[in-house]
Parts: C-alpha cells; sequence; structure tokens
C-alpha cells in the first residue's frame, strides 16, 4: 500500500513538474496581415530570439482577412495555453470592437502580455497647401469648408480616425478620401489630389525631406527624436491630441498567469537588446515591452477615444 502510495505522489509531482515547464513544444505566432509588413517583421524579429532562449520554434503563420480580424479571431480562439501568441495593432483591439457590428471576438477573449512597439503618425500637406502650422490649417479649413481633403487607407484606419479627431477638436469640415491601401494614397497626397494625411513617421519622414510634402505636426503626445523641431499637434492648441499606431502581444484569455509572466519577461527582455531596438527602429518603430496591466489600460483609453470618435463621426465600416 505504501509502495502505491509512493507511486501516485511520485506520479503527480512529476506531472506539475512537466505542466512548469514553459514552452516545452513550438510555439505559433499569428500575424493577421500578409508577410513584410510591420506586424510580420515584429512577430519575426521577437520570436527567433525567443526560439534561441527558449530552444523551441516559434512558427510565425500570416493570417490575413477581414482587416486583420480573421487572424485576431483565429488566435482569441486558440486553447489559453500559451502556445499560440498574435500581434494585435491598435485598430483591431480597440477600434474594431466599436467599428464593426459582427466582430467574431470580443476584447474580453483575448489576453495582454506586453506592447511590442509604437509608430509615431505624423500629419503631412503637399506643398500646395500654403499652411506651415495646425493653426494656419485651421484658419484655411474654416474659410473654406469642405475644401480641403485628407486621405486614409481606408474607413475606420488610424488615419482616418486621426482626421476625424482633427475635425471634431477643431470643429472644421474637411473631406475624407478612402484608398485602398497606404500606398495609393500617398501618391495622390504627392501629386496634389489630396490635401493631407496623416501618415506613419517612417513612410512621411523620406518625402519631407525631400520637400515632396510638409510636415505640420506629430500625433504623439512628445516630439519625436527624429524630427525634434517639429512640434506636436498637441502642442498647437490640441491639448491631449493623441494617434499612435501600436502593436500588442496577446494570447487567448484564460492563458495561465505564470505563462503570461513568463512571456512577458522573455519578451520585454529581448525587446531591450540593442540589436532588436535598432532593427525596429529602421521600421520606424519603438521598441516599448510594458507589462500586461499598463497594456490593457492603453486598450481600454484608446477604446474609449476612438469609440468617442466612431459615433459622434457616423464612422461605418468598409
Amino acid at each position: 500500500m505504501k509502495r502505491i502510495v509512493l507511486v501516485v505522489v511520485a506520479a503527480l509531482f512529476a506531472g506539475l513538474a512537466t505542466a512548469q515547464v514553459y514552452p516545452s513544444k513550438p510555439i505559433r505566432w499569428i500575424v493577421p496581415f500578409p508577410p513584410g509588413g510591420p506586424t510580420d517583421l515584429l512577430a519575426r524579429t521577437v520570436g527567433q530570439k525567443l526560439s534561441e532562449v527558449w530552444g523551441q520554434p516559434v512558427l510565425v503563420e500570416n493570417k490575413p482577412g477581414a482587416a486583420g480580424n480573421l487572424g485576431v479571431d483565429f488566435a482569441a480562439k486558440a486553447p489559453a495555453d500559451g502556445y499560440t501568441l498574435v500581434v494585435v495593432p491598435t485598430g483591431n483591439i480597440a477600434v474594431n470592437p466599436t467599428l464593426f457590428q459582427n466582430l467574431p471576438y470580443k476584447q474580453s477573449d483575448l489576453a495582454p502580455v506586453t506592447m511590442l512597439a509604437t509608430v509615431e503618425n505624423v500629419l503631412v500637406v503637399n506643398p500646395g497647401v500654403q499652411a506651415k502650422s495646425m493653426q494656419e490649417l485651421i484658419t484655411q479649413a474654416k474659410a473654406r469648408p469642405g475644401a480641403l481633403s485628407f486621405a486614409s487607407p481606408g474607413a475606420g484606419s488610424q488615419a482616418h480616425l486621426a482626421g476625424e479627431f482633427v475635425k471634431l477638436a477643431a470643429g472644421v469640415d474637411l473631406t475624407h478620401v478612402a484608398y485602398k491601401g497606404t500606398g495609393p494614397a500617398l501618391n495622390d497626397l504627392l501629386g496634389g489630389q489630396i490635401s493631407m494625411m496623416f501618415s506613419q513617421m517612417s513612410s512621411a519622414l523620406p518625402q519631407v525631406r525631400a520637400g515632396k510634402l510638409r510636415a505640420l505636426g506629430v500625433a504623439s503626445l512628445k516630439r519625436s527624436p527624429l524630427t525634434p523641431e517639429l512640434p506636436t499637434i498637441a502642442e498647437q492648441g490640441f491639448p491631449g491630441f493623441e494617434a499612435t499606431s501600436w502593436y500588442a502581444l496577446m494570447v487567448a484569455a484564460g492563458t495561465p498567469k505564470d505563462v503570461i509572466a513568463k512571456l512577458y519577461g522573455e519578451t520585454a527582455r529581448i525587446l531591450r537588446l540593442p540589436d532588436v531596438k535598432e532593427k525596429l527602429a529602421g521600421l520606424g518603430a519603438d521598441a516599448v515591452g510594458n507589462t500586461p496591466d499598463e497594456v490593457a489600460v492603453t486598450i481600454r483609453t484608446e477604446t474609449s477615444r476612438w469609440a468617442d470618435v466612431i459615433r459622434r463621426q457616423g464612422i461605418k465600416a468598409d
């Protein structure tokens, strides 16, 4: 009898030890967009480092579709064991729950691990627009309601919501023109068919430095180290104005806290590595690596901000 008890106890302890070993098999990292974009490059950069440290493959899987909602939904419905990760951009967790009436997942279906990176956005105008500051732009917009236009890569995108945010904050009428992607929108802005656009700094800065576009303000609360002379929009009479793109690492809700803690700790350490920070900087991204609780606060804050803009402006998904 004593021998049986010892065997059972030993088996239980062995089971517990095995359960605590994470990861003990390959990890899937879902990217809800096609290869080559910032979400894909973030996953591959950090995933490679995780694989090297843990000795387990981190397999990046691109699952594009439905503006990223397809891949996020896949991860939300995966087993809550930490073996399916997903990069979730701002829109898919803080915008789409309000924008889409029949979103297949809820915010509560996902649990934050850490913020991987943020990307600054900047408001740029075609040189044909005479304004050299936000106040001059607003003066022109009030003088000619609807005459100035702003481009975006689609309804409900960060660029669209930021433009609508300006309209609300300044009480002006600007005409929104939605494109099928950032490239076509930027091309028409450069060609003068469009007046202005909120663009990620990495895309806009080369055009600004070449004199093909003029930057009016950074859409973050702090000035960009890439353009320290350029004031934020908040500094120019719009306190609290912020429209920053960010990318969070998330897992299915219900994933054990110790697994999330291990994922957070290692990912945050990787994001502090000089070579990783340098690689992300080359994409125009700033590595973050904050806590799960801090990510949760950001999601709540951003959800409230953009839900207000979406409802007041009557924005509908394409």
